[in-house]
């Protein structure tokens, strides 16, 4: 995920030029300020690992489970779309796998760490509320 973004930055591709693309940029960068302090500190890992203190599901989680990959996926592909070429949609593809894949691993061990989780897995979508 990290990878694809760093590509997209030096081939120019994250950024958007068009106003209303900069607009869905700015505001996924709130959602995920908003969602980074709703969880707060212990957000800051690297590792896939669920942390101690509990299931958050309130703030942007009421909506999403993963409000902090869905702003990043929002801002790449808002990027993308004003600097639309075929390198930048293989970066941003890559993006998109980096975010899958971290998605499934931390979804397994916060079911294990977390009964509840299932709960609020079937109520709550994943990256876009009331659809996926």
């Amino acid at each position: 995920m990290l990878t694809g973004m760093m590509a997209l930055i030096s081939n120019r591709g994250l950024f958007s030029p068009h106003p209303a693309l900069i607009t869905v940029q700015g505001a996924a960068v709130v959602f995920l300020i908003w969602a980074r302090r709703t969880f707060g500190l212990r957000s800051f890992h690297l590792a896939a690992n669920p942390t101690a203190g509990g299931l958050v599901t309130s703030g942007p989680y009421r909506y999403v489970r993963h409000p902090i990959y869905a702003s990043a996926l929002a801002l790449t592909w808002a990027g993308i779309a004003g600097n639309w070429s075929a390198p930048n949609v293989f970066f941003g593809i890559m993006v998109i796998g980096g975010a899958f894949l971290r998605i499934l691993c931390e979804e397994h061990l916060v079911r294990i760490r977390y009964p509840e989780y299932d709960a609020y897995a079937a109520k709550t979508k994943r990256l876009i509320p009331f659809l996926f």
